[in-house]
């Protein structure tokens, strides 16, 4: 952005961003003028373009909050309006999963809620690891919020714990097991499993392709969540998978995956993968249907970047992030690589 960008003026009673004097983490300030003189702060950014961000949606949308008096849940229904939206689907359902852990304290200012209080409700959910770093990372998502609000000065949520999360085995399918997918090719479902193998897509970031995310032309998938890697990340057709992709696409449905015409939920799919898996007398995961896409990439030399910028995991080699057409031939012969 050029210096005259960065300068601009903006519209008469738009609002304005200063930049104030001194080391800080949030250096610009970001006020909107009051009818008969005065303005209102509205909150601290750490660059201009996130005060431009902040005054777009003030000004699409006004807000009046009195600081000192805003609870934790209005700070939270505020946050779900204004900043939610950019989160993955999967990261923003577990944030909200979460809330229902600290609804105890939501009639309490937040500017009066202190880490001990954050914490209780973090050490009393009764439940695993995964939620426990959920709570704590929603306290996190707010408080990073209500900085940016000037409703706080203090992050508390920088000293919460939680349990850390347990290693959990993973065992990807066997060479044998695959080949028995294949031989049970006409079961119900088994195809989504061979799909899932062989091409290392989350449960959730499958269930979510649409017939438009999918390029037969371009032997192409475009989709994912969770991470900035992972979003928008596109993932080669594996040639043994595309009959089975190109009949879910002749269903006509609204997702590639559907039952009965309908989107499915992970739940509902999980009821499907048990019986499945029953069936087939095997004790796997659909996780582990990208363990083993992964491993067995690994095993048979795959550029290492290639699997990154499939798995949607971030590449140390920066530049291999941007996806252009050598890279996608790259990823196309990489993922030919799976032979069984």
């Amino acid at each position: 952005m050029s210096r005259k960008e960065c300068t601009m003026k903006l519209p008469s009673g738009y609002g304005s961003i200063s930049k104030l004097s001194g080391n800080r983490r949030r250096p610009y300030v970001v006020r909107k003028s009051k009818e008969g003189g005065g303005f209102t702060i509205l909150g601290y950014t750490a660059s201009r373009e996130e005060g431009l961000e902040l005054l777009a949606q003030y000004n699409a949308n006004p807000w009046d909050i009195d600081r000192a008096k805003l609870t934790l849940g209005g700070l939270f229904d505020l946050w779900k309006e204004k900043k939610s939206g950019k989160l993955g689907t999967s990261n923003r359902y577990t944030l909200f999963a979460a809330y229902r852990y600290c609804v105890p304290l939501a009639d309490k200012p937040y500017a009066q809620i202190r880490a001990y209080e954050m914490q209780e409700c973090i050490d009393t959910c009764g439940k695993g690891p995964g939620t426990e770093a959920g709570i704590k990372c929603l306290w996190g998502h707010l408080d990073r919020f209500a900085l940016e609000l000037d409703i706080i000065t203090r992050q508390y949520s920088d000293l919460l714990t939680s349990a850390p999360r347990q290693e959990t085995g993973r065992t990807p399918f066997t060479t044998e097991e695959i080949k028995t997918l294949w031989a049970h090719l006409s079961e119900p479902w088994v195809d989504t499993v061979l799909i899932f193998i062989y091409s290392g897509w989350r449960i959730s970031e499958l269930l979510a392709l649409t017939p438009a995310d999918v390029d037969l032309q371009a032997g192409t998938m475009k989709g994912g969540t969770k991470t900035k890697a992972g979003k928008n990340r596109i993932v080669p057709i594996h040639s043994r998978i595309r009959p089975m992709v190109e009949r879910r696409m002749a269903e006509g449905g609204p997702r590639l995956i559907c039952s009965k015409g309908k989107p499915i939920s992970d739940q509902q799919y999980r009821r499907f993968w048990a019986a499945l898996m029953d069936t087939l007398h095997m004790k796997h995961t659909p996780h582990e249907c990208r363990h083993t896409f992964e491993t067995r990439l690994d095993s048979a030399g795959a550029n290492r970047k290639c699997i990154d910028l499939m798995m949607g995991h971030v590449s140390k080699d920066v530049g291999n992030r941007v996806y252009n057409h050598k890279t996608l031939e790259e990823l196309k012969t990489a993922i030919e690589l799976l032979t069984i």
